[in-house]
């Protein structure tokens, strides 16, 4: 197992096998650290790797430097072919994330904003092929609401909150979560969270649509890493395709969609996985993926 803090390229990733790395800069603190392969109660989880947002005195806000350092350690993890999902959370019991650095955001212009592009890394994170799970315990607001909905899949304590906040600032959502919210849980309550600014708890997420597992909160880490585990013994090629099809459902008409489904299905059948694990289950053993 390999901890390591914060890394901005994929080869200085995949070349570290032990301790912890920099970001390169001596006085720049670890805003990020990952696992890999993770641990659990039972030992190393194969082929899931657990991204931890360490900021605990700042509640894990999410400010530009660290979404940065999120962003290429996502993406160095989606190159490696030994990781097949990725747990994301927050260090500490009392928030995933409580949203956006807002002295950070408070000096910024639409200039600023607009020449420094910083935003555009949630796209990236929106890209990531392989299956992004969210172990969400205590605050998820703002940007913390939003990185949550990035994800694919929610694992929830059932201390955990959620909500974006931002109206109460004088601003609005600006990182995916009026269109995100929105698709998952209706026009009518997203409207209602993202004009008053009100935070939903666990329960009542879930039972909005929002979450796909809640669990006590000293729980939520092993949940996930659980779901995770699940997903990562699936054949990776057809689980980043059945991803690609699940998200494209949101983008398109459902005709779109099925011929969308349709093709990725057909395509599959020209995979080594699909002729492995047809044979297996005709063979009555555990099918062994390679991949491709």
């Amino acid at each position: 197992m390999t901890e390591r803090a914060d890394s901005t390229t994929a080869s200085a990733m995949s070349n570290a096998t032990s301790g912890s790395m920099s970001s390169g800069t001596g006085d720049d603190p670890m805003t990020v650290r990952l696992t890999f392969p993770a641990v659990g109660d039972a030992g190393q989880v194969p082929g899931v790797a657990l991204v931890t947002l360490d900021r605990p005195r700042a509640l894990n806000a999410l400010d530009f430097a660290t979404i940065a350092r999120l962003t290429d350690m996502l993406e160095a993890l989606d190159a490696d072919p030994d990781c097949r999902a990725i747990v994301i959370t927050g260090a500490g019991d009392r928030a995933f994330a409580a949203g956006a650095d807002i002295r950070e955001l408070a000096v910024q212009t639409p200039t600023s904003l607009s020449r420094d592009n910083h935003f555009h890394r949630w796209e990236r994170i929106a890209k990531i092929r392989t299956p992004l799970i969210a172990a969400v315990r205590g605050a998820a607001l703002g940007g913390g609401c939003e990185l949550a909905m990035t994800c694919d899949m929610i694992v929830a304590a059932d201390d955990a909150t959620f909500g974006q906040p931002e109206i109460r600032l004088g601003v609005m959502p600006g990182a995916g979560g009026t269109q995100r919210l929105t698709r998952a849980i209706g026009k009518a309550r997203a409207m209602e969270l993202v004009l008053t600014g009100r935070p939903m708890t666990a329960p009542e997420a879930y039972a909005a649509g929002l979450l796909t597992r809640v669990v006590p909160g000293a729980q939520v880490i092993a949940a996930a890493l659980g779901l995770a585990a699940e997903v990562a013994a699936m054949a990776p090629v057809a689980v980043r395709a059945a991803k690609e099809a699940v998200l494209h459902a949101a983008e398109v008409s459902l005709s779109a969609g099925l011929e969308f489904e349709r093709r990725n299905f057909y395509l599959l059948f020209d995979t080594e996985d699909m002729h492995e694990g047809t044979a297996a289950f005709l063979e009555k053993r555990q099918p062994a993926w390679k991949g491709r």
